[in-house]
């Protein structure tokens, strides 16, 4: 299984990425061991995530999100379960 997410940085700055296993993803982000983007933005928060079947379709739908404006992706996490 592999996962789109969306994190929440300390900033309010919304990253997005795609793992298999999201929670040693979000461990590695919150260690500083994640992105680049988010190692100076810690602590980051899990607020939205997708499961996907393959990388490939994981890795499209990142890359969509990516593309969406902040008010889109805000928009994306109001209407999951995630709240921020």
């Amino acid at each position: 299984m592999c996962y789109v997410y969306i994190l929440q940085c300390a900033d309010n700055t919304l990253y997005t990425g795609w793992t298999n296993n999201l929670n040693k993803r979000l461990d590695s982000h919150n260690k500083g061991k994640g992105a680049k983007y988010t190692r100076c933005r810690l602590p980051v928060k899990l607020v939205y995530f997708e499961e996907y079947e393959d990388k490939i379709s994981a890795q499209k739908r990142e890359y969509e999100i990516k593309q969406m404006s902040r008010i889109k992706k805000l928009e994306l996490i109001k209407n999951s379960s995630f709240s921020i």
